[in-house]
């Protein structure tokens, strides 16, 4: 990807050079010239354009073919002797400490410019692309049951949703419950901490849309949702650390939290219909957005308590904060009344036996994942408030082996 961006910039010099005058008809004289154009506006420490200029005058006479061709020589040899230093150095560091082999793996994969995903963010983003497959394929008249239905988007699905899930857990580490109650980041390291705020900073999902964009799948509809995306992490780190720290939270931010949270699973949807050359179907997306809602306010009951021990972000946490612990319950039941009104009204909508479909989908889901209120069909169980979540953990904590 990077070679690609290197290439765009070389073109687009190309094309001001021969908006000015300053090419010819040779190829590979322009490319020459407009990498060397690059080179020279690149900034290099207090040197101005006109000592750039005068300096290149000055030297000129001194290049020659023979020059080059010895200089080219050096080069080879310099190369060849790092390249075995590396080798080195790539067995060596086998034999680092576990601490500095995390560290080291740690700072290449969040300084690495293009989109990459671990073996174990795919394996855990897995259960996600499952469902996403089981749930959303029928709405683009897809088979799931047929290999072949799958298999054919597959590759880029699957690459998507472990390069968001990479960056969801990565978000999740900044969150981690401190040891002592104070320090935002618990056990981690400055560098580490460093590096993880680092890589929500620096756009961090450039690499992926160089990637979709590449592709021909990017559209802004798309764009729009990773952006959102950045958005909830944004939110979820300032509302968790406003639970921590004992600060105000607003409940217009909590609710923008939680619908954004699903982002994911319409970046996987408006990918399914680009995939396909086919046009969004809006009615389709409005209520798989209000079933998505629903569905994660059903996964926050369920996760809790794991919540509260992590510093997740979870909307009854902070409905909690907002209303106190004996009317949260009540109002968090009002809001999953609204949302289910409005989830009829548009199943009503919705082709009777997609409509059907999807109801069988969502009763295997709840089954499947052994919940009380895993989806809008079923009952709803808000469990036992935790008023003192500092107390909650510290007691398991102690209570840990």
């Amino acid at each position: 990807m990077e070679e690609l961006r290197k290439l765009g910039k070389v073109q687009r010099m190309v094309e001001f050079m021969e908006s000015r005058g300053v090419s010819n008809s040779d190829n590979y004289s322009n490319r020459f010239l407009a990498n060397l154009i690059l080179f020279l506006i690149e900034p290099c420490g207090d040197l101005a354009m006109n000592d750039k200029c005068c300096l290149l005058s000055q030297l000129m006479s001194t290049l020659s073919s023979a020059f080059l061709e010895d200089a080219y020589q050096h080069h080879l040899d310099t190369t060849k002797q790092e390249n075995t230093c590396f080798q080195q150095n790539f067995v060596g560091n086998a034999l680092l400490s576990s601490h500095q082999t995390k560290e080291y793996s740690l700072l290449r994969s969040y300084n690495e410019d293009m989109a990459l995903v671990a073996l174990d963010s795919m394996q855990k983003a897995n259960s996600t692309l499952e469902d996403f497959c089981r749930s959303y394929f029928m709405f683009h008249e897809l088979d799931v049951s047929k290999p072949q239905s799958i298999f054919k988007y597959l590759p880029i699905l699957s690459f998507t949703e472990s390069y968001i899930y990479q960056l969801d857990k990565k978000n999740e580490e900044l969150l981690q419950t401190p040891n002592n109650g104070k320090s935002v980041f618990g056990g981690k390291d400055e560098k580490e901490t460093q590096v993880l705020v680092s890589s929500f900073s620096n756009d961090p999902f450039r690499p992926l849309v160089t990637i979709l964009e590449h592709e021909g799948l990017l559209t802004e509809r798309i764009r729009e949702e990773l952006r959102h995306g950045e958005e909830y992490w944004a939110l979820e780190r300032k509302l968790c650390f406003a639970l921590l720290n004992k600060e105000e939270i607003l409940v217009e931010d909590v609710m923008k939290a939680i619908h954004l949270k699903s982002f994911d699973y319409r970046v996987l949807n408006l990918l399914l219909y680009q995939l396909q050359g086919a046009k969004v179907d809006e009615l389709h997306m409005e209520f798989l957005s209000i079933s998505e809602f629903l569905v994660e306010i059903s996964d926050d009951l369920y996760d809790y308590e794991d919540d509260v021990l992590e510093n997740n972000f979870n909307i009854l946490r902070m409905f909690i904060r907002i209303y106190g612990a004996s009317t949260a319950p009540a109002m968090l039941a009002k809001c999953i009344s609204e949302a289910e009104d409005k989830y009829e009204s548009l199943l009503e909508s919705l082709d009777p036996q997609l409509s059907l479909s999807y109801h069988k989908r969502c009763a295997e889901a709840t089954k499947e994942g052994g919940k009380l209120s895993g989806n809008p069909l079923g009952t709803w169980s808000i469990p036992t408030v935790i008023q003192d979540e500092e107390l909650y953990r510290s007691k398991l904590k102690s209570d840990t082996p």
